[in-house]
């Protein structure tokens, strides 16, 4: 095992592995309790492995497959800016195998720890991060599912939010290091744009519209 390999997967194993699995718990509780099988919840966490599109998919009418595969493409569409951003850093021919583990939990640990390896070494440590990532939750998927009578409907919406508060945590120690504040002030006072829109719309079209405000107006605000 490549030594750059070994040390992502030991780099997995924290802070964020925890908020991860937690999702990845409350969903499958939830693929249980919308009466799937295992089988299905492990299928949608191995490969759509991004909890908004699993959501989405998970809460679709039978037979709306367009409108399933569109919902579910354009709550991952965040995947393709990550994506960008990490390109740079990830090279070689090893790079390729990188591309169904961007995910939220991995490429944040990439960008932050990435650019004080050594070249040749990114991409192993990215694939050992992102498979320990990958695997574990597949295992906490199973987890929730077996686990999902015993759970409050309380304590799975709780779940579902830790990743979430993780993340936020995670976005507030980067403005303190001079992170990119801009964004950060533009989501925050686009985000009320989701309450805003007319009666009948679906409520994810404010969250790409308030999306769509505040990041247009960071990077305006960056330009000036």
């Amino acid at each position: 095992m490549h030594p750059a390999f070994r040390q992502g997967i030991t780099e997995a194993f924290g802070a964020q592995m925890v908020a991860m699995a937690a999702t990845f718990v409350a969903f499958g509780a939830a693929v249980q309790a919308a009466g799937f099988g295992l089988g299905w919840g492990l299928a949608s966490s191995a490969g759509v492995y991004g909890m908004a599109g699993q959501m989405v998919l998970l809460s679709a009418a039978p037979g709306a497959a367009p409108a399933v595969v569109a919902g579910c493409v354009m709550a991952n569409a965040r995947f393709l800016p990550m994506a960008a951003a990490l390109a740079p850093l990830i090279r070689g021919p090893l790079a390729p195998l990188c591309v169904p583990f961007v995910a939220i939990t991995p490429w944040a640990a990439a960008m932050r720890r990435l650019p004080d390896l050594p070249p040749p070494h990114r991409t192993r440590w990215f694939l050992g991060f992102a498979l320990a990532s990958w695997i574990v939750g597949l295992l906490t998927t199973a987890l929730g599912y077996i686990l999902a009578g015993g759970l409050s409907p309380a304590v799975l919406r709780l779940l579902l939010m830790v990743n979430v508060l993780y993340f936020a945590l995670m976005i507030a120690a980067g403005l303190a290091r001079g992170g990119p504040w801009r964004a950060s002030l533009g989501g925050a006072v686009a985000a009320p744009l989701a309450f805003l829109l007319p009666p009948g719309v679906p409520p994810a079209w404010g969250i790409l519209l308030a999306a769509l405000v505040g990041g247009t107006a960071a990077f305006l605000l960056r330009r000036r």
